[in-house]
């Protein structure tokens, strides 16, 4: 396919439009992406500079989402806004990803309604790749969906399995479902019920995994209702960044011997820090939606925007949505 079309939400996030467009103009200059920036063209304007910025296209929406807006008022006012207006291009085949660090909410909401599921998806979820001891996993739902079906869960490792295979070249990817224990007899109603359904799907299942698997790659993908997976996702963050500032207490305010054992340590100390960092990833794809859609965290900089605009163009690039609708069609041929 030619160069995909990335579509940004310039006015999303706690950082833009400053850090969006300078994150954009990063991409350009890294990956030779082709991006669209959407927002209010007099803010966005000013911003751009040198030879990235003639690569840049500028799409004027008046409004942006506020980040505490609820979803039914964004859907509302969409088309004035950066977000709906950055989906809506997707919607129209003007591009081939959007990106928004926006209000997430508003984007399932937006891109639920302009861009639809794929035919035997219910709902779409948020799919976390997950920085595990030997290579990356993906966790889906992120938080999404809070109450799930069973139904649901299998989709979600469906289209988990679909992402590991064409964006994270995992050729039989092991799905796993989170729960309180290995055996097959642990879990809720809804783990139980989804388990036995996992096992009749066309996906490698594995079974349960525990919360202490989830960075050791026992399972390529982790398949949890949006609750769950949006805590443990949260925990784990808080958990990364509060044991780097202890390290850095510890290591870097002990004497001269402290210090220069700590100066030996930095660089290791530096690559575990980048292994860990969600502006490394970027984003988290919305997956489940005619179209790619990239969530990425409201307090992004401008790395992780560049590095967000590279999923969108992995995803487009891979035909993430075309997979999913072929494993999902296989599930249905299954159940007939």
């Amino acid at each position: 396919m030619s160069e995909p079309r990335i579509a940004v939400d310039a006015m999303g996030g706690d950082r833009a439009p400053e850090e969006v467009v300078a994150g954009a103009l990063l991409a350009v200059e890294a990956f030779g992406a082709n991006v669209i920036l959407v927002g209010d063209e007099a803010r966005i304007r000013p911003l751009l500079g040198g030879a990235a910025s003639d690569r840049v296209a500028v799409v004027h929406a008046p409004e942006a989402v506020p980040m505490d807006q609820h979803a039914s008022q964004a859907l509302r006012g969409a088309d004035r806004t950066s977000l709906g207006r950055a989906v809506e291009l997707v919607k129209s085949g003007e591009a081939d990803g959007v990106v928004s660090a926006g209000n997430s909410g508003a984007f399932l909401a937006i891109s639920l309604v302009k861009l639809r599921t794929i035919e035997g998806i219910a709902r779409p979820a948020i799919a976390t790749v997950w920085p595990a001891l030997k290579g990356p996993s993906v966790l889906l739902d992120s938080g999404a969906n809070v109450d799930c079906r069973p139904e649901w869960l299998v989709q979600f490792g469906i289209m988990g399995s679909a992402y590991a295979r064409a964006a994270l070249g995992i050729d039989r990817p092991r799905v796993g479902i989170l729960s309180v224990g290995e055996e097959r007899t642990k879990g809720n109603a809804a783990v139980l019920e989804a388990a036995a359904l996992l096992d009749r799907a066309p996906l490698h299942f594995i079974g349960n995994i525990e919360g202490k698997d989830m960075f050791h790659n026992v399972a390529d993908v982790i398949v949890a209702d949006g609750f769950v997976g949006n805590v443990v996702l949260k925990a784990c963050e808080g958990m990364i960044g509060d044991l780097g500032s202890v390290m850095k207490k510890e290591v870097f305010g002990g004497g001269l011997v402290a210090k220069l054992g700590a100066a030996l340590l930095l660089p290791r100390l530096r690559g575990l820090r980048k292994r860990y960092d969600y502006e490394s990833y970027g984003g988290a794809p919305l997956l489940g939606l005619r179209g790619n859609c990239i969530v990425s965290h409201g307090r992004i900089g401008r790395n992780g925007i560049k590095h967000a605009i590279r999923a969108a163009i992995e995803e487009a690039r891979a035909d993430v949505v075309g997979k999913i609708g072929q494993l999902v069609a296989g599930e249905m041929v299954t159940k007939v």
